[in-house]
């Protein structure tokens, strides 16, 4: 009988991988560790990048080893993020400016960026993302919810070591519905997405860097953060909740529409909670027009095509919103 009961023990352990160390106890199951992730992000203008940022800060299944800005004034990007970091308790989190361009959005939230503490500059951007993938090839996944050029440059510099990295989990591109295509009238169709037409280059050198790709597009990531969820949030009065709201409403002074649309999040989200948004293999093609079309050919990204806006919702606000151990909060 000693034999049968050991032999079921082996049996048990390869099933489930267990360590034969005695009997398997709840107190020895150990949780994965959190995925690191690099976020790549053009915050600052919209306001989905801030929540996106908070959300990763929030999530205990994802660690944040780095921010790198992308898109327009870069440093500027960077100080707001240094700030926010630190009103999140996060403020040892490396922060580095990407390349600069020319940008014709509007820098909506620039008042909070400028009163931070000035941005420092610690190295270059692209080579903090190929040094963090060599680090640690096949564990960072690259978060991508800005334009691509710091992308496209990585990979022009090393692709070797861009192929690295663990994925790339991206915000972006447009497959079978357009901006506003909520399913309340007729949708208009695919059309060309703003971090994918503002360096179709890049995004042409992402596609096909042979990095496994997760895209998020228009079809699953037009998420109303309406009035009916805002004051649950703004009401926390914790200082990243502070935080948020003071950049929303900058936000909203510039853009004089209250109803903000939270894109970049699900990006994060699907890191933490993959079934937020399950995802497809297809073959994508990013023509001279910026469109993503689905085309012939072996799959070279799984693409999230529809998505759950409540359950959405009910993940990402109580996570910024539950009580945090790095708060300051001011208000119950």
């Amino acid at each position: 009988m000693g034999i049968l009961k050991r032999w079921t023990r082996v049996a048990l352990a390869m099933v489930c991988g267990c360590a034969l160390h005695g009997a398997a106890t709840d107190a020895q199951v150990t949780k994965p560790a959190p995925t690191k992730i690099i976020l790549d992000t053009d915050i600052g203008d919209d306001i989905d990048d801030a929540f996106a940022l908070a959300l990763a800060l929030r999530s205990p299944e994802i660690q944040v080893i780095g921010i790198t800005t992308a898109w327009g004034d870069t440093e500027l990007r960077a100080r707001l993020a240094q700030r926010l970091l630190k009103d999140a308790g996060a403020g040892g989190i490396p922060v580095y400016a990407g390349i600069a361009t020319k940008s014709s959005a509007s820098f909506s939230q620039a008042r909070y960026a400028q009163g931070g503490e000035p941005f420092e500059k610690k190295g270059d951007a692209i080579d903090f993302l190929l040094q963090q993938a060599g680090a640690a090839p096949g564990e960072v996944t690259l978060v991508a919810i800005g334009p691509l050029t710091n992308i496209g440059a990585a990979i022009t510099r090393d692709a070797a070591a861009f192929r690295k990295f663990k994925r790339v989990v991206l915000m972006g591109g447009s497959i079978r519905r357009g901006y506003g295509d909520l399913g309340y009238a007729t949708d208009h169709g695919p059309q060309p997405e703003y971090n994918i037409y503002s360096d179709i280059p890049a995004a042409q050198k992402l596609f096909a860097s042979g990095v496994p790709i997760f895209l998020m597009p228009l079809d699953s990531t037009q998420l109303q953060f309406d009035e009916v969820k805002r004051p649950v949030v703004f009401g926390r009065g914790s200082t990243l909740t502070n935080a948020l709201a003071a950049l929303y409403f900058e936000w909203v002074e510039r853009n004089r529409t209250p109803t903000a649309t939270l894109f970049d999040a699900m990006a994060v989200a699907y890191v933490a909670d993959p079934s937020l948004c399950p995802a497809e293999p297809l073959h994508i093609t990013v023509d001279e027009r910026g469109m993503t079309r689905e085309s012939p050919g072996a799959p070279n990204a799984s693409a999230c095509l529809a998505s759950d806006s409540e359950r959405f919702f009910r993940f990402l606000i109580p996570r910024l919103t539950t009580p945090h151990p790095r708060d300051n909060t001011t208000k119950q």
